[in-house]
């Protein structure tokens, strides 16, 4: 990516990460409203497959007409039946959509005003070798058993769903060893206000 610069300044780059219930979304959101623009992956990973979409007819070439639906959208449970037990067929879906996300990541951070903190949320980053990308790493941490509670409680996972999507991901302790800065979800939505309150005004401490 060309870096975006404002006022002979780099943007500096951040990253917000963490696992399935760790709070991140709410981060995200919390930042969001201070005035960061929220680049949310997961999102983007839809967008780019879109009907009518290059990325659409780039996974309609490598896995057939099947994953297309009768609109000619993306089938996503027929995609997912594909690529679910198939770890080749997974790499090649992840290397249609991963570049496409990046790139268009990049294309909205480059048109977001110079002076405003972009935050890239991006769920698998550790997992995706991204962390060299960004100058900032921002983690959502709780502990593992609590990540299980919200899981099962949310999202009406099984536990033993929720332990294996925990077991798929980066481990807590690859997470703390790449954070800047951590950001502890395990308490109440209003001690999250007060701890993303903080983490804002050193992200834009790092901004000047």
């Amino acid at each position: 990516m060309s870096p975006d610069r404002a006022a002979g300044r780099v943007r500096r780059r951040v990253a917000l990460t963490g696992g399935i219930a760790s709070g991140k979304s709410t981060v995200g959101r919390l930042l969001a409203g201070h005035g960061a623009l929220l680049i949310d992956y997961d999102r983007l990973s839809h967008d780019v497959v879109e009907r009518g979409t290059e990325g659409l007819q780039q996974v309609a070439r490598a896995f057939g007409s099947e994953v297309l639906s009768d609109d000619g959208g993306l089938d996503r449970a027929a995609l997912a039946g594909l690529v679910f037990a198939d770890p080749a067929g997974r790499e090649r879906l992840e290397g249609i959509i991963h570049p496409l996300v990046l790139a268009e990541a990049d294309r909205r951070e480059s048109a977001a005003p110079g002076t405003q903190i972009v935050v890239h949320d991006v769920p698998l980053l550790i997992e995706a070798d991204l962390v060299g990308d960004f100058d900032v790493v921002l983690v959502t941490d709780i502990d593992p058993e609590e990540q299980v509670r919200r899981a099962v409680a949310r999202d009406g996972m099984s536990e033993s769903q929720a332990r294996a999507r925990l077991a798929a991901q980066a481990t807590r302790e690859q997470r703390l060893a790449v954070a800047d800065i951590v950001i502890d979800t395990s308490g109440p939505l209003s001690v999250l206000d007060g701890i993303v309150d903080e983490v804002w005004e050193r992200l834009v401490q790092v901004a000047r």
